[in-house]
């Protein structure tokens, strides 16, 4: 059950963010193996010059086209299956018109305790969902 936060610069139109927020589920369900249903995404724009991302020294420029993702999830999954979703994102993405320079991915693990899907309750504790198998304790 990933939760992704989607931050953008305004000026796409709503079939445009809404292609983007696509782009960006389709590669989390196929990776990561998620129910197509299991969507909770955030899509936020900001006024130009309220995202910044510099070059973090790669050596190249992103434009305000930037696409910055960040993905909840619960922790467990190899670090090959990390590389593959942020190549799988920005594949997606790309399909839509984002460059991969302009794609910014920052990925956050933890635990079934960390989530309640409503009513107060921590749903994966209490056993009302099941826990995901990336995330099950290793026997």
């Amino acid at each position: 059950m990933p939760l992704v936060r989607i931050d953008l610069v305004k000026g796409r139109s709503d079939t445009q963010v809404r292609a983007v927020a696509d782009a960006v589920h389709a590669a989390v369900v196929e990776v990561l193996a998620v129910p197509e249903r299991d969507r909770f995404q955030i899509v936020t724009e900001h006024e130009a010059g309220r995202v910044i991302a510099l070059d973090a020294g790669l050596g190249f420029e992103r434009s305000e086209d930037i696409v910055m993702i960040q993905i909840f999830t619960q922790s467990g999954r190899s670090t090959d299956v990390k590389r593959q979703l942020y190549a799988a994102v920005t594949a997606s993405l790309a399909r839509v018109g984002v460059a991969g320079e302009d794609v910014f991915i920052g990925y956050v693990e933890n635990t079934p305790a960390d989530w309640s899907f409503g009513f107060g309750r921590a749903q994966y504790i209490e056993g009302d969902l099941g826990i995901p198998a990336a995330a099950a304790p290793s026997r």
